[in-house]
């Protein structure tokens, strides 16, 4: 057994097993874990997926939300233990990979349009 073998099997026993559906341009919410001293809460991050980028356990995604008219970007792993679930709110129709455009955007500007199915 050579060292990339090794390799991946320890990344398939960190992947798991079901992974939500989505796609760059989605609105979803993600249920991420907090850890605030001893106790874990669950708090919820909505915002439009920018960019998915990696494979396999690595894969990271991208989600960017406005706050008090702030953008606010935020960056998980997508087989992290702290994400809980991923629920998409609405799919987006975009022809990009990644929708690096959006952040110089505010308001109507920064919307995606919706894929009606």
């Amino acid at each position: 057994m050579n060292a990339t073998e090794i390799i991946r099997n320890i990344e398939k026993e960190q992947m798991k097993p079901e992974v939500d559906q989505f796609s760059v341009g989605d609105t979803v919410k993600v249920y991420g874990k907090i850890k605030e001293g001893n106790r874990e809460r669950i708090q919820v991050f909505e915002g439009i997926v920018l960019k998915r980028q990696g494979g396999s356990n690595r894969e990271t995604f991208t989600v960017r939300k406005f706050s008090n008219g702030i953008g606010v970007e935020k960056t998980w792993p997508l087989h992290s233990p702290n994400v809980e679930k991923v629920e998409v709110v609405r799919y987006g129709k975009v022809r990009r990979a990644k929708l690096n455009y959006l952040r110089g955007r505010v308001g109507k500007r920064a919307k995606v349009k919706e894929l009606v199915k």
